[in-house]
């Protein structure tokens, strides 16, 4: 069990929620980095057959010191608890001067779940905007598609390239908007991508030491729609995509998200799911 300091706390957990994605940037050794390279030069780095446990998997390599960082343990511990599953990874490398850009997708056929799988993405080398990179869309987790159904769509209002620094990670929901840039550079691109999936109830997995305070500013200082920096601000804020009605159903999905996560079936925003739970006998 990793030590509560590297846990995600409730408002990293409401932006994971709210938007999709987590991003920690120059979260990875350089000796680290350099090693990963290597290893994906060589072939080293080798996958494991679906459902093994991670704590089983990339002995003797890269990929498990970089999962043995406390900062790596405690995020997926935090999202999807201690030991989860492999799911499958992918090494993406791209070209230099490659000629095309991949389409938008979600890493699924339409999946309903409340639970969630996670997809860490690490970035083991500088990536500028000419360089691609990933590119997703923050809040697309709740438009659940198949896969490259929404491939036709560029340029959203809104979309983040992933510009950093060696040794970026990002985890992504996987029902999350993404796709992989044109590398417009001299220099072969790396990113390794890790799915994970709960094996435990998704149920209060991080440092909740936070959470009663967090409730409490809210009702002290929501009068009305909340906007601040706290657990309600953070699941109220809209993306620019957002339509004005289509933000409101974002938020209903955000709350009942956080509802799951915190066992609170009394957790509202700006009542937006409590007037459609209004039945009276």
């Amino acid at each position: 069990m990793i030590g509560k300091q590297y846990l995600l706390s409730s408002k990293q957990m409401a932006e994971f929620v709210a938007r999709g994605f987590l991003r920690f940037d120059e979260l990875v050794p350089d000796e680290i980095n350099r090693e990963a390279m290597r290893g994906i030069d060589r072939q080293e780095i080798k996958g494991h057959r679906s459902g093994t446990p991670l704590s089983q998997c990339y002995q003797g390599t890269s990929i498990r010191k970089l999962l043995d960082l406390p900062q790596i343990q405690g995020l997926i511990q935090s999202l999807v608890g201690e030991d989860p599953l492999f799911d499958h990874d992918a090494i993406h490398v791209r070209e230099p001067n490659e000629g095309s850009a991949q389409g938008l997708h979600a890493d699924s056929i339409i999946d309903c779940r409340t639970h969630f799988d996670i997809q860490l993405m690490y970035f083991p080398h500088d990536v500028p905007l000419e360089m691609g990179g990933t590119l997703l869309l923050p809040g697309s987790h709740f438009r659940r598609v198949n896969e490259m159904d929404v491939a036709a769509y560029q340029n959203m209002r809104g979309q983040i390239p992933m510009v950093c620094k060696a040794g970026s990670v990002l985890a992504l929901h996987h029902g999350i908007w993404h796709c992989g840039r044109q590398n417009k550079t001299d220099r072969r691109r790396y990113m390794f991508k890790l799915r994970l999936n709960p094996k435990v109830r998704q149920l209060r997995l991080w440092n909740t030491d936070d959470l009663d305070d967090d409730y409490r500013q809210a009702k002290a200082i929501h009068s009305a729609f909340p906007m601040g920096d706290d657990v309600q601000g953070i699941l109220a804020r809209r993306e620019p995509w957002f339509e004005q009605a289509s933000g409101r159903l974002e938020i209903v999905n955000r709350i009942k998200l956080w509802r799951f996560l915190t066992g609170d079936e009394a957790f509202d925003v700006h009542y937006w799911l409590g007037r459609l739970e209004n039945m009276p006998a």
